[in-house]
């Protein structure tokens, strides 16, 4: 599907996203409309489903992460769509999974501070439907958070 010119202009796509056409082209050795058709080429395979700009919350002042782990009450039929459409609505939950096994659902949740975590703790988190058992995981570090492919 991809050839090693794909995956050249995806690694360097990667290494600085805001990179220009023009430069892309002179690192590829391709010209500005070849290089442009073959981006847009990855773009309708679905490989390149665009740029976007990474924001550190940290130094918007949210300084706590934690991680909740969910298992939902299945015996509810609707318990998965529910919970998801109502954490979907909290501003604070930046990230949402789900899982096949005891943990159904995992939400990321950032917070200003600790007071300000449980406010939004006790009146949403504990305000989302289905929920069986919740078990939170305070984020200490981040050891690796690097999205790039090894392309």
């Amino acid at each position: 599907m991809l050839d090693d010119l794909d995956r050249r202009i995806l690694r360097l796509m990667q290494s600085d996203p805001m990179r220009s056409i023009p430069d892309l082209a002179e690192q590829t050795g391709l010209s500005g409309t070849r290089l442009s058709r073959r981006i847009e080429k990855l773009r309708e395979l679905g490989v390149l489903r665009g740029v976007r700009a990474i924001i550190d919350w940290r130094a918007l002042g949210y300084e706590v992460e934690v991680s909740l782990r969910v298992t939902l009450d299945k015996t509810q039929t609707r318990a998965f769509d529910d919970f998801i459409a109502a954490a979907r609505d909290i501003a604070e939950v930046i990230e949402i999974q789900t899982f096949l096994g005891r943990v159904d659902v995992r939400l990321s949740v950032i917070a200003r501070d600790m007071v300000h975590y449980q406010q939004i703790y006790r009146a949403q988190i504990l305000a989302l439907p289905h929920i069986a058992d919740i078990e939170a995981l305070m984020h200490v570090a981040r050891i690796k958070a690097d999205e790039s492919l090894p392309l």
